[in-house]
């Protein structure tokens, strides 16, 4: 093997040749500032029309810019006498259920994939082949049936009857198994049991540490689609106990003529927490997404 010298000043010109590669262009700036725009114009024009009333939508040229009715609209929103639905209520029960089905369904996933990743147990493969099955099965065949059994327990107009079917799902222990797969090596495993820690133990001090990314990952994906749920809760809750979803379109449905601000109003609170969530986990959610890629 010959080894081929080469001067610092060849050493520094390859490396600004490389790092010049690298740099990302004006056209991949330019299509950032596009993705950008389209992804926040909506949330931008559904505050600038809540913050006007009905007239302002059929200006010419559109109106772009927020009005000064904003606080005369949140107020409305939340007057259940206006709404015929209280907007209060709608919102913490959104955030109770959004809230307890994404620390159980971060927590059961994540036992649930420990389990299928490190444990050896007989039927685990056949057992993992019926969980991934489940996803084909469309929901509403289950409607039915699983409405059946809320009433029988008497959940029926009750946040139970939310909560209960979604505490665990086959997405986040396929998506919790696969990590732990490839990012908690046995070893680590091994010394935890030598050290005298047993089943439980290794899971609360070895794994939930180290599926603390795509814990993240998951915790947003469920707490963002139980927050957007609108077709559960529209069967089993009552429009005097609904969850957020289920307020907005009993408003939009309210009057014979839309109020479209009062609606757009609607439409941007129920957004706020979700935002909100994305900036509490967006750092844990970049560190998953980055730690994805180098593995990858």
């Amino acid at each position: 093997m010959t080894l081929v010298y080469r001067p610092r000043a060849v050493q520094r010109r390859m490396a600004s040749k490389a790092r010049d590669h690298r740099r990302a262009g004006p056209f991949t700036y330019l299509g950032l500032l596009v993705l950008l725009f389209l992804s926040a114009f909506p949330l931008y024009w559904s505050f600038v029309v809540s913050s006007h009333d009905n007239s302002a939508l059929g200006a010419y040229p559109p109106v772009l810019t927020p009005g000064e009715n904003f606080r005369d609209n949140v107020h409305r929103l939340f007057t259940a006498d206006i709404v015929n639905v209280d907007f209060w209520t709608a919102l913490i029960n959104s955030t109770i259920v959004a809230s307890v089905v994404t620390v159980s369904v971060v927590f059961f996933s994540a036992l649930a994939g420990f389990a299928f990743a490190k444990l050896d147990f007989r039927g685990r493969k056949g057992l993992l082949l019926v969980v991934i099955a489940t996803t084909i099965v469309p929901v509403q065949l289950g409607v039915i049936p699983l409405y059946i059994e809320m009433n029988h327990f008497g959940w029926i107009n009750h946040l139970q009857a939310v909560i209960a079917p979604f505490l665990v799902t086959a997405f986040g222990v396929f998506l919790m198994r696969q990590y732990i797969v490839g990012s908690v090596p046995n070893e680590l495993i091994d010394a935890a049991r030598v050290d005298g820690c047993h089943t439980l133990r290794v899971f609360w001090n070895v794994i939930l540490p180290a599926v603390r990314p795509i814990a993240a990952v998951l915790g947003l994906l469920t707490f963002m689609n139980t927050w957007n749920e609108f077709f559960w809760p529209l069967i089993v809750l009552s429009p005097h106990n609904p969850t957020v979803q289920v307020a907005v379109s009993t408003i939009s449905a309210a009057a014979y003529v839309p109020d479209y601000a009062l609606i757009m109003t609607a439409t941007f609170i129920s957004i706020l927490p979700l935002l909100v969530v994305f900036l509490v986990l967006g750092k844990q959610i970049i560190g998953g997404i980055m730690q994805g890629a180098v593995k990858g």
